[in-house]
């Protein structure tokens, strides 16, 4: 599922799927659309996409928000997911609830995008008004969960 089409974030997550659908030949895409990076649509795509296909082996959601809508329309259509579900469920954005959903085995896999590029900013900010030359590029730290070895520790460490 597809957050807002052309958006950074969902061009950067779209290529990362499709270079891994690429280096898989077992790997199928049944089915791509866009939830918006919203709860609602994401919850009205897979509404839709259960009644279309009866076996799908992982949902490939491009934020939290969506994974978590596609959720709800999972509960009323009966269909299991997450770690001990048919539909494995790989989300982006490791926010507050997508991690607890993580944490409760819901989502499988959750891939951090770090918001807290303020300090990164100011330091840039500080460099440039001292007459200095920023590096040309800057990474922000981010990790991944996995559903199987998060901890409630891991979530009370993030800082959002």
């Amino acid at each position: 599922m597809q957050g807002s089409i052309g958006f950074s974030a969902q061009i950067g997550r779209t290529e990362g799927l499709q270079a891994g659908v690429g280096n898989n030949p077992g790997w199928d895409v049944i089915y791509r659309a866009t939830g918006d990076f919203t709860l609602v649509k994401g919850k009205e795509v897979i509404e839709y996409v259960l009644k279309q296909h009866s076996r799908i082996d992982v949902l490939y959601c491009e934020n939290d928000d969506m994974a978590l809508g596609a959720m709800e329309a999972m509960d009323v259509a009966n269909r299991t997911y997450g770690v001990k579900g048919e539909i494995k469920i790989i989300s982006f954005d490791a926010t507050g609830p997508g991690l607890e959903a993580t944490l409760n085995g819901n989502i499988s896999y959750n891939v951090e995008c770090n918001p807290l590029h303020g300090p990164r900013v100011a330091a840039i900010i500080g460099q440039l008004e001292n007459g200095e030359t920023p590096d040309k590029l800057a990474y922000v730290e981010e990790v991944a969960f996995d559903a199987v070895t998060i901890t409630q520790e891991d979530i009370d460490a993030r800082a959002y």
